[in-house]
């Protein structure tokens, strides 16, 4: 086990699912002997605001709050949000970001204009890997599950081959769902290799 801590943020709307992720990681990285830290910022949740978890994992963490610029990686369930939390990140930090928009209210109303250039923008600052994750969820045959495909994608990414996956998702998904979900994450796996492979330098 790495002594040196790792920091993730995870951000992204209401209803997304992010707490879930959250919990399955923490799950995970708990039952391979990691120290886990994990706090949640709710916001207006309900009504479509951002909610983001900030999670820190290592040989022993003092604390769960991670400030401006420590974050070792993001994973952002909304384009948009993945700007928003940007903010969070070291120079050389990883963005995993699912090409998906949910508009806002005032965006929806006229009041405001919803950038259509944000993962070009973050690709130029940040390591980044993209794809719609709303879209191989549909495929897959549940659009709720595109929070665990963003999960496979992170997994992968952290290298976190160690931890008992299969188990974390049972510990946090009703059973009837525990078998879609698995191929969630094993598609974000596959998802986040060949995106890795396509901008390796």
């Amino acid at each position: 086990m790495s002594e040196a801590v790792k920091s993730i943020v995870l951000i992204g709307v209401g209803g997304q699912g992010t707490i879930l992720v959250s919990n399955v990681l923490t799950s995970a990285l708990v039952t391979a002997g990691y120290d886990v830290k994990m706090s949640e910022i709710h916001g207006m949740a309900q009504r479509g605001g951002s909610v983001s978890t900030q999670i820190r994992y290592g040989e022993k963490v003092y604390s769960p709050l991670i400030g401006v610029g420590e974050a070792d990686m993001l994973l952002a369930f909304e384009r948009m949000e993945a700007v928003r939390g940007a903010v969070f990140l070291k120079q050389d930090a990883l963005i995993i970001v699912n090409d998906y928009a949910i508009v806002p209210p005032p965006v929806a109303s006229g009041k405001a204009v919803y950038p259509d250039n944000c993962i070009d923008a973050l690709r130029k600052e940040f390591r980044l890997i993209a794809f719609n994750a709303a879209q191989v969820a549909e495929e897959l045959g549940n659009t709720r599950v595109m929070n665990v495909v963003l999960l496979g994608a992170m997994a992968e990414v952290l290298q976190l081959d160690n931890l008992d996956w299969d188990t974390a998702l049972k510990e946090n998904v009703p059973e009837r769902f525990i078998e879609i979900n698995q191929e969630a994450f094993k598609r974000g796996r596959e998802l986040a290799r060949s995106e890795e492979e396509a901008y390796a330098p």
